[in-house]
């Protein structure tokens, strides 16, 4: 039985979930928290572009000469930093990333506003390999049902996590559920395996199709994934994206694909051809979908502060459903 009763307590609860994820999650990655950018210079080519159709937020300064543009993620800007402040084989940091995505389909689990921690660790050569992703993936794993247990105890929210993590790739789950549409395919997974890491995103499968987009300039699409679990209103839900990033050859292979041969002029994608970056794994993790999850919320406005139609905000109160 919750003990979050009145609005005051859900907002504690929200603070404590997410201050105590971050704590557990910073340690077992050894990770360092960073500051960073809310947005950057277009020219520098750092701002992560997502699937290529997302409109960025551009704007002009008084005295800047520059165009800036707000982030959208920090995919590529992390693993700059990661050399610029001098981190070594198996350090990593992280940080607490804001972004506006204008063209997000509001609904249950989507805003405008994200906010996620935003993650980055180097590696060498031989890391770029799936079992090393794979114990990535169970040390943040264990990070958020370690949480979840806290959760249950604190605030008397079922725990509801399997002890393991299933690893499938996309094909896997096409094969599988050959009609069914991505979103569906997840919903199978995750209600049979309660919490599934789903690998290799972006690139096309046997069908023709892609399971979902992914830049072709930061994740290596075949050393990728999402972190999804089931939730027990909403079905299958996404914690986390990552994966181990591009080197030389998995960007010209994947620039290949998509057409952007224009992008290699970058500063960020020149440090990726000269080898001049340091090579890394890194992703982000929601952290408004954490606490929704851990609370079990129905609605990511239940635990952030943004803007909803009226018709939403209409819609939920009538379910009990209060936005913030």
């Amino acid at each position: 039985m919750t003990t979050l009763v009145s609005m005051k307590d859900k907002q504690q609860a929200i603070t404590e979930v997410k201050v105590r994820f971050e704590e557990i999650f910073a340690e077992k990655l050894d990770l360092t928290r960073v500051q960073a950018p809310l947005f950057v210079e277009s020219t520098l080519g750092v701002n992560d572009h997502l699937n290529g159709t997302e409109r960025v937020i551009r704007f002009d300064a008084l005295d800047h000469g520059t165009e800036l543009e707000i982030v959208q993620s920090l995919a590529k800007w992390k693993r700059q930093a990661l050399g610029t402040y001098g981190f070594r084989k198996g350090e990593g940091l992280y940080t607490l990333m804001h972004a506006i995505r204008r063209d997000e389909v509001l609904d249950a689990t989507h805003s405008i506003h994200v906010d996620q921690w935003d993650w980055e660790r180097v590696i060498e050569a031989d890391d770029r390999t799936l079992s090393h992703l794979q114990e990535t993936v169970r040390s943040i794993y264990e990070a958020i049902r370690q949480v979840e247990l806290e959760t249950e105890l604190r605030f008397g929210v079922e725990a509801i996590l399997p002890k393991e993590i299933r690893f499938m790739t996309t094909q896997e789950l096409e094969d599988l559920y050959p009609d069914l549409s991505p979103k569906e395919r997840e919903s199978k997974a995750t209600a049979e395996h309660g919490a599934v890491f789903l690998m290799q995103i972006g690139d096309k499968l046997a069908s023709g199709e892609k399971h979902d987009g992914r830049a072709a300039d930061y994740d290596d699409w075949s050393l990728n994934g999402d972190i999804l679990v089931h939730h027990p209103h909403l079905g299958a839900f996404e914690l986390s994206s990552m994966g181990i990033r591009v080197d030389r050859e998995a960007m010209l292979a994947q620039i290949e694909k998509t057409g952007e041969h224009d992008k290699l002029a970058f500063p960020f994608h020149q440090g990726v051809l000269n080898e001049t970056l340091p090579l890394s794994i890194g992703g982000g993790i929601g952290q408004s979908r954490m606490a929704m999850f851990l609370l079990k919320k129905h609605h990511i406005g239940e635990v952030q502060a943004s803007v909803w139609p009226e018709e939403m905000r209409t819609a939920c109160a009538r379910e009990g459903i209060h936005l913030l």
